[in-house]
């Protein structure tokens, strides 16, 4: 007989909520929420219901936590970020507010299988990649150490698209995340905001003779905001993200309605919803571009409506601003932000130029993600001048006050100008975002040390002398509440049973204590056969899928990540038919049975990553029915790869790959994360892959290939990858066999363009220099593989000593350094 009582919040922090009472809010959620018995709901139903039951659990901290922040009026964080991949919440969520095992027992209690009613979550449609997983991190890291923060973005209602395989091609549909709506938002349209686009800007005089500029005759849209609470581990704090979800200020035309035309009545309605509708519009033409543009303007001019909103409830010296408002921007996407708060300065609040100014540039600053020329945003001076006039207007004065400072430092010197100037002269007249964002913001941070020292000597040199202290490092970090706590139960409960300190998830370098234990054959035994039940859930997974059976006790090869060159997934490729063509042909060879498991999204528009991804595909297709090789090869490549995917596929990773060419990955985390869970890398000393090489030892890490010097080096004696195609066996005949057709028989031609991008392209991302030095780095893995007590010592020794790479440390780098945020206990 189910009983429904009402629920309680008292002792629901530490865990020390009874099981009862969690059971007894569930089951008064499935009734008086959802309006269903037990009988006769579903998986989904029991999901919904335990969701509301552990967001009670949430609420009223989050009410404390905003009421003492207002009240107290401290400084906060803004994070401006267009994407927030934050994956499920319910697990996190529940360990976050300790209510996790008494969640897991009530559904027990019920009747109910836990894993099959977590699995009713849907992942979050708001991120793609590396960027949006940071920004979800970066959150959970704010709350956790009591920083006041709120994260603004946009309430996509659809993802980047769900990846399906079709005939080992990917095909693209849509993401309805949100189809069904979500327990987790709560709607506020008291903060709802009406954005301007459009128009032209006309010139008037004010009754003392001022000249003021008015934008006018522009179209409006409303942002309504809706907020998802970030609740912190082990503390009362809960911030929040908020997302704003477009709507037209005109609903529906009644008139044409009556007349007949019901299109045209909902028009309006329609552009206006257009614009939060999904992450990413295709930019390949001049709509998207647009859209994409109208995208990133939208939210950014809501959330600094919202911000100056909210500090003039308690302040009103704007020259204050900065000591309550500190504005962090995620990359480039968000840096029309500068413009828009001078703007709003200077034409609302009527504050004068140099005032505006010193507010902007002590309020902003800026993190920078990549190197690559294509991902640092430029627009169209044409469509700025269209969409954003009196944007437009403000940032030819920025640029204008700026070179003249540049004159002043460089007398004469036009070629500087040119090459740090806002406005990028040619045919076609483009802003540069990323120095946009240089020149308005106090601090600008890479994300490795490596990645930051080559922002100052490749990418911004002039800024940097310019301003010499501007330029600082932040190395990327990750959860450890995510990426451990919530993913790898067997490991965690193997850390308690050794007596690791049990704090560790607030304080990761608590891990170093399992260097104690590496002389354990018993712990490494322990250790590794968490590693192989992972593996075995994992392999269920491939099966079903896949639909290929893969054996838990080969070497799991993990590449999860963006399709991109740069990444070298094709790498990989080339040596899976390096490996097969040795097997095929030395059929007794004695090499360690492998599985190579990939996870990837490519971009819609990006068609050599869709053809890498077919060829991975096709490859896989013809070897994983090959029995002439008696499976000691396999390769898997799992549809529609997101953060839910990723926590199951990381803690059974035995190899980790971070292959990137030297010198283009800015940080990544995925390596972070495989690593915290005790996979071993093999990589580039690219990106953090060197800080994590500092951190686990050379001998806890394959690191193979070019360095960033040498890099440039050939492409300063002018690169030949035909040298390295012609010189080397083995790279010809994988790359010939590819493209022989023998894995495309029914389209011979199929990968050409892979040969091509390699031989005839110009190889930009070295993957013919390195290949051999990867395929012999590999040979070396193999031979770790085999003595089951180094590799356990290794995979042991990356969990323990990955503790800087931790978000928090991260974070609180950036509270100190950038921020000068103090933390706000509740």
């Amino acid at each position: 007989m189910f009983s429904v009582t009402d629920s309680s919040h008292e002792d629901s922090h530490n865990g020390l909520a009874s099981y009862q009472s969690m059971k007894d809010s569930i089951l008064h959620h499935l009734r008086y929420t959802l309006v269903h018995l037990p009988q006769q709901a579903t998986p989904r139903d029991w999901w919904l219901a335990l969701s509301l039951a552990i967001r009670d659990r949430i609420t009223d901290d989050m009410v404390e936590t905003q009421v003492s922040h207002t009240r107290e009026n401290v400084r906060r964080v803004y994070y401006l970020s267009m994407e927030y991949l934050m994956g499920r919440m319910l697990i996190n969520n529940a360990h976050n507010v300790g209510v996790y095992h008494e969640a897991k027992q009530a559904i027990e209690e019920l009747g109910l299988d836990w894993e099959q009613i977590c699995d009713e979550e849907m992942d979050m449609g708001l991120g793609n990649g590396g960027l949006g997983r940071l920004a979800a991190c970066f959150l959970d890291s704010l709350a956790t150490l009591d920083l006041p923060a709120i994260g603004y973005g946009i309430y996509y209602e659809f993802g980047l698209f769900k990846q399906e395989f079709l005939q080992g091609k990917q095909v693209e549909h849509p993401d309805t995340w949100i189809k069904y709506g979500t327990p987790w938002d709560v709607m506020r349209p008291e903060y709802s905001q009406t954005i301007q686009f459009y128009g032209r800007v006309e010139v008037s005089f004010d009754s003392a003779g001022n000249c003021r500029p008015n934008w006018v005759d522009t179209r409006s849209v409303m942002g309504v905001p809706f907020d998802i609470p970030v609740a912190g581990y082990d503390t009362k704090t809960v911030n929040f993200l908020r997302l704003w979800s477009s709507h037209s200020t005109e609903d529906f035309d009644l008139e044409e309605f009556n007349k007949g035309d019901y299109v045209e009545a909902v028009h309006s309605k329609v552009l206006g919803e257009t614009i939060s509708k999904v992450l990413y519009p295709n930019d390949q033409n001049a709509n998207g571009k647009e859209l994409r543009l109208i995208q990133q303007y939208f939210f950014v001019a809501c959330s600094l409506a919202d911000i100056l909103r909210r500090f003039e409830v308690m302040n009103s010296d704007w020259s204050m601003l900065p000591e309550k408002a500190a504005i962090q921007l995620n990359d480039t996407h968000p840096a029309i932000a500068v413009v828009e708060l001078t703007r709003t300065l200077l034409d609302d609040k009527h504050l004068s130029w140099e005032a505006t100014w010193d507010i902007v540039t002590r309020t902003f600053a800026y993190t920078n993600h990549t190197l690559l020329p294509e991902a640092l945003e430029k627009w169209g001076v044409e469509l700025f001048e269209r969409v954003l006039p009196r944007h437009l207007q403000l940032i030819y004065e920025i640029n204008y006050r700026f070179l003249s400072d540049v004159e002043q430092h460089w007398p004469g010197r036009d070629d500087i100008k040119r090459a740090m100037s806002i406005i990028e002269e040619g045919d076609h007249k483009m802003i540069r975002m990323a120095h946009l964002a240089v020149i308005a913001s106090h601090k600008v941070n890479g994300v490795a040390e490596l990645h930051s020292q080559l922002l100052k000597s490749e990418l911004f040199p002039y800024f940097d002398q310019l301003y010499p202290h501007k330029f600082t490092n932040k190395t990327n970090g990750i959860t450890p509440r995510r990426w451990l706590l919530n993913c790898n139960e067997g490991l965690v409960q193997l850390f308690d049973q050794y007596g690791i300190e049990n704090d560790w998830p607030k304080n990761l370098d608590r891990l170093r204590q399992l260097e104690t234990l590496q002389d354990d054959e018993d712990f490494l035994t322990a250790f590794m056969d968490v590693k192989h039940q992972n593996k075995v859930h994992l392999a269920q997974i491939i099966k079903r899928e896949c639909h290929i059976d893969v054996d838990p006790h080969a070497l799991f090869d993990v590449q999860i990540k963006r399709l991109h060159e740069y990444k070298r997934q094709h790498l990989t490729l080339l040596n899976i038919l390096t490996l097969y063509h040795r097997l095929l042909n030395s059929p007794e060879l004695d090499m360690v049975p492998r599985v190579f498991i990939f996870g990837a999204k490519a971009a819609p528009g990006y068609a050599l990553a869709k053809t890498i991804i077919h060829a991975i595909n096709s490859v896989a297709d013809v070897i994983n029915n090959d029995t002439r090789i008696n499976g000691k090869l396999k390769v898997a490549f799992l549809p529609n790869y997101r953060v839910s995917l990723a926590s199951h596929i990381i803690p059974a990773a035995d190899l980790s790959e971070q292959i990137s060419t030297a010198g283009k990955e800015a940080s990544g985390t995925g390596n972070m994360k495989l690593a915290l869970n005790g996979a071993v890398t093999i990589g580039t000393l690219d990106g953090a892959n060197v800080e994590i090489l500092e951190e686990v030892g050379p001998e806890n890490i394959f690191i193979f290939g070019l360095n960033v010097d040498q890099v440039q080096e050939l492409d300063r004696h002018g690169y030949q990858p035909y040298q390295y195609y012609q010189q080397d066996e083995e790279l010809k005949g994988a790359l010939d066999w590819l493209c022989s057709g023998h894995f495309s028989p029914n389209n011979p031609h199929a990968f050409d363009d892979i040969r091509n991008s390699l031989l005839q392209g110009g190889d930009p991302y070295k993957v013919m220099a390195d290949y051999r030095a990867y395929v012999d780095c590999q040979q070396r893995v193999s031979e770790a593989y085999q003595d089951k007590i180094r590799w356990a010592k290794m995979a042991v020794m990356n969990t323990a000593r990955v503790g800087k790479f931790s978000s928090d440390r991260t974070i609180q780098e950036y509270a100190d350094e950038i921020w000068t945020l103090p933390p706000y206990s509740v």
